[in-house]
């Protein structure tokens, strides 16, 4: 029984020691930072031309119910 409770434990540390959690935390970091980059282009510099173009629309308070919450 007790060499069932070592072996996650030592498969975690090498799993660990890899430094594969890093380079996940890192992806993700990176992940969150690009998003709020590309919402921010769309919103604030693609859109607004986008929005005269089309004759003045505001899509700023545009938006679709898919569902009722």
């Amino acid at each position: 029984m007790r060499s069932l409770i070592k072996t996650p434990l030592k498969e975690f540390k090498k799993f660990i020691s890899r430094g594969n959690v890093i380079d996940m935390a890192v992806g993700l970091i990176l992940a969150t930072y690009f998003g709020a980059i590309v919402k921010s282009l769309v919103n604030d510099v693609i859109m607004p031309p986008v929005g005269v173009f089309i004759g003045g629309v505001d899509f700023s308070s545009f938006k679709i119910v898919i569902q009722q919450a």
